[in-house]
């Protein structure tokens, strides 16, 4: 039992020594540094490398601040730019601290840095996208060559037509980066980057966009309508042309046929005719009753002389 004892308080002063270099230590990790504060106060310079320290304990506060790189996710703000175009505008940045004791001094946590980067990043955001057009925001480099519909570059007026960009998305971006930097500076933030998450039109401005889209899509299939039209009668007149070019060949062979047959007919009917004197009165009486049948008919008057050629035979009967 005294055994025991003895060694029970052979641990009270080693429980006790672990405890005050547990309340006197305090460890540095390799993505913290740490400003100690006396009463509120920060004192000594801020500590940035990993390892074990002391400080005095019950009097003397650690205070971590993040060291490594940080996320800014800005909340969608809607701007107007040059061209009074309104756009919903989503940006994001990375950012560190630089100076963790100006950091402490002015902020103080990181929910108060996010606060200010809001102000400083939004406004010059703001100021950004409002001294440049529309093609500047949204287009990214002015040496890409814009892939262009040829059936919109040959309509009339501005139908597919691409402005000429400046600047450029990247250099607004560099702009907006540049002038947040040296306002963030004063808080002992170093600004890594800012880019443009999202870039959506409103809704006002999205129904204005699809309705020009759709009168250039008209004004290009009419366009395409006026020409299928020029070239339909094109093609009908061709038609018409060749048709009666036809027509009358085929009739000039037909009339050619024909005059050729008469004067083989005629040329027929003479040798055959033309053999005797009895042959020709024959052929002459033929012909004249075949005259009568398409002359005389029952009703039809016929009044002609005594002396007419067609009374010749009906004189005869006598």
């Amino acid at each position: 039992m005294k055994i025991q004892l003895v060694l029970k308080l052979a641990l009270i002063p080693v429980i006790l020594i672990m405890w005050f270099v547990y309340v006197c230590s305090y460890v540095v990790e390799e993505t913290d540094q740490v400003i100690i504060t006396e009463f509120g106060k920060p004192i000594g310079t801020p500590v940035t490398e990993a390892g074990l320290y002391f400080k005095t304990p019950f009097i003397q506060e650690i205070n971590r601040i993040e060291k490594r790189f940080l996320p800014w996710d800005g909340p969608s703000n809607e701007m107007s730019t040059k061209d009074k175009t309104y756009l919903i505008i989503d940006t994001f940045a990375r950012w560190r601290i630089s100076d963790p004791m100006q950091y402490f001094l002015r902020l103080r946590d990181e929910r108060s840095a996010l606060s200010r980067l809001d102000d400083i990043l939004g406004s010059e955001t703001r100021n950004a996208v409002a001294k440049h057009e529309l093609i500047e925001i949204v287009r990214t480099t002015k040496d890409r060559k814009a892939k262009t519909d040829e059936s919109l570059v040959q309509g009339v007026g501005k139908v597919g037509m691409l402005y000429p960009i400046k600047i450029g998305r990247e250099k607004v971006e560099q702009e907006i980066f540049k002038k947040a930097a040296l306002k963030l500076q004063d808080f002992g933030i170093e600004l890594l980057d800012v880019r443009f998450k999202r870039i959506n039109y409103n809704e006002t401005v999205r129904r204005r966009i699809y309705e020009r889209m759709v009168s250039e899509r008209n004004q290009i299939a009419d366009r395409f309508r006026s020409e299928g039209a020029g070239e339909a009668a094109k093609i009908m007149g061709k038609k018409e042309k060749d048709l009666q070019q036809i027509e009358s060949e085929a009739y000039k062979t037909v009339q050619q046929i024909f005059g050729e047959a008469d004067a083989n007919a005629s040329a027929i009917y003479a040798e055959a005719y033309n053999k005797s004197n009895e042959a020709v009165e024959f052929y002459g009486f033929l012909k004249t009753l075949e005259t009568y049948e398409d002359v005389l008919s029952s009703d039809i008057s016929l009044f002609i002389t005594t002396d007419n050629p067609l009374f010749k035979l009906l004189k005869s009967l006598d």
